[in-house]
């Protein structure tokens, strides 16, 4: 199947790239593919949204019933001991930290109207399809995808259900996975994307969404806080938000570069929720979905090239994200748009399987740009421990405005960073109380994730014996606790170890092709709708 411009992706960065194009040329042909089951059954976010990008993109978003219906009314940022809580003084809050003018939305229903607009304009919309393999023209100019095939058994052999894959050719095609995006990952090494750039850092973001008691609620309410319980010396933190309907959105970030292999960021998010400063929001309430996916935080000076002959990367898969305002989405939508016009003028010059330079050319003039540089230090100044990054982004927001006349660089990928367990603390983490704090399979059904039990495995490793000689013998096993699903657990076969990977319960949040200390889990597409189905998440 042939189209003008094929995107991968249905997140807020592919959409608005697609409805960007109709919008400028209704007669484009733009075919849009989503490995989720419908469009955002796997989109998960906090959510906080700036309102710039939407509103460039509709300028009529509210007549249109866009799903941002809470402001934010009042923010709130805790540094947490682990038995009482101190509240910042708002005027000491750098502009990132304040969401005047913001709303409290699920992320999720955001990307289900975007993907109605784009229906509504013509887009072609696949849901339940996974690209599974770039294709290349005779040049070596991407020239589309081919998506999976569909039911074949774990011997690789076709059952009743089978559905051989179908190829997608465009002139231009759009990357947008998401963090850490399969495909991207594999564009960036053919084309060498990531030369010159440093190295993409990443967060774990865990999240529960809650029914509370009417009398604990406060719509648009924002909560943020810092400190217990991670040590000082790792990066990370919590959102509290107050969104419509008495639901609260509960979550805790913790940044991939953490050293010690035997910190469970499962276990951190559960034991914050127990604080007396957060636990009185959720009690007497209900927990009614859960979910998992990393971040990338490694801002403007770990952006790879974003284009390539034939396509670009956008939104998350790119790296477009600011970590100091913990706020991507405005970003994803504004980057799919500037790629949106770079193609538009390139289809009406009649050229196509280039590579789009006037995209990376417009994001330098762009206000995301300016937006990304001010946020640039924050994620380097916070990687040195909580107390002297607090300080320094402090001096960097509120003395300089984010224009301080250095660049902080990010010296590590995250899998490089844990210490070996002879030299690493373990953790004791506290049982589930099953009212508060869950246990992580419990959790999971919350996710509603699914995968054909019999369909070929998705979680892929390089040399099956690393696991137990390089990851349990150094590490202790870092897998079965930085995965924030259980799909990871070394049992006993004869009494020796072995890894069991559980991949019906993967979410698909990316952690393990991020974190494992030697890359050689390597996470691959599963068949097209699988994984989580989050509703409001």
């Amino acid at each position: 199947m042939a189209y003008d411009v094929v995107v991968v992706g249905g997140g807020p960065a592919g959409l608005a790239a697609a409805i960007r194009l109709k919008q400028l040329s209704p007669e484009t042909a733009v075919c849009l593919i989503e490995k989720g089951s419908e469009i955002g059954a796997h989109i998960l976010s906090g959510a906080v949204m700036d309102p710039r990008a939407i509103a460039e993109l509709f300028p009529d978003w509210k007549e249109k019933d866009a799903p941002l219906s809470v402001p934010v009314s009042e923010d709130r940022f805790l540094f947490l001991t682990d038995k009482k809580s101190f509240k910042t003084p708002n005027f000491l809050l750098p502009a990132c930290f304040q969401n005047h003018g913001n709303y409290v939305i699920s992320l999720g229903n955001v990307a289900r109207w975007l993907g109605q607009q784009a229906e509504a304009l013509g887009v072609e919309i696949f849901p339940g399809f996974a690209a599974a393999e770039v294709l290349y023209d005779e040049k070596g100019s991407v020239k589309g995808v081919a998506t999976g095939d569909m039911g074949v058994n774990r011997k690789g052999e076709h059952t009743d259900a089978f559905q051989p894959g179908i190829e997608l050719h465009a002139k231009y095609t759009f990357f947008a996975e998401g963090c850490r995006g399969n495909l991207g990952k594999q564009l960036e090494a053919k084309f060498d994307l990531r030369k010159g750039s440093d190295p993409q850092v990443y967060g774990i973001g865990l999240k529960e969404l809650w029914d509370v008691k009417p009398e604990q609620h406060q719509p648009g309410l924002v909560v943020h806080t810092a400190g217990w319980p991670l040590g000082s010396d790792t990066y990370g933190g919590s959102f509290l938000y107050h969104a419509e309907n008495n639901q609260v959105a509960v979550g805790f970030v913790v940044g991939l570069g953490y050293t010690n292999p035997y910190l469970s960021p499962y276990e951190e998010f559960q034991r914050y929720k127990t604080h007396p400063a957060i636990r009185g929001f959720l009690e007497g309430g209900k927990r009614v979905a859960y979910g998992a996916r990393a971040i990338t935080a490694g801002g403007l000076q770990s952006l790879p090239e974003l284009v390539f002959p034939g396509g670009c990367l956008i939104g998350d898969d790119a790296g477009f994200l600011n970590a100091s305002r913990i706020k991507g989405s405005h970003c994803a939508i504004k980057s799919g748009m500037l790629a949106a016009e770079a193609a538009h003028a390139a289809l009406g010059a009649g050229r196509s399987s280039d590579a789009l330079v006037a995209y990376p050319e417009a994001f330098r003039q762009s206000w995301l740009f300016d937006e990304l540089y001010r946020a640039r230090n924050f994620k380097p100044w916070m990687s040195k421990g909580l107390y002297t990054g607090s300080l320094m982004v402090g001096i960097d927001q509120i003395v300089f405005g984010g224009k301080a006349p250095w660049t902080l660089h990010h010296d590590h990928a995250d899998n490089e960073t844990l210490k070996e367990k002879t030299e690493a603390e373990p953790i004791a983490y506290p049982k589930p109380d099953g009212v508060i704090s869950f246990d992580r399979l419990t959790n999971v059904s919350f996710s509603s994730t699914n995968h054909g039990e019999d369909q070929p495995t998705h979680l892929t490793l390089k040399d099956d014996a690393v696991p137990v000689s390089v990851n349990l013998e150094r590490y202790a096993g870092p897998e079965q606790r930085y995965c924030p699903a259980g799909v990871y657990e070394f049992i006993d076969v004869d009494s020796n170890p072995k890894l069991q990977i559980n991949a019906q319960n993967c979410v698909h949040c990316k952690t393990c092709d991020i974190k494992d200390p030697t890359q050689n889990i390597v996470w691959v597409t599963p068949e097209g709708g699988g994984g989580p189905n989050y509703p409001n998440m």
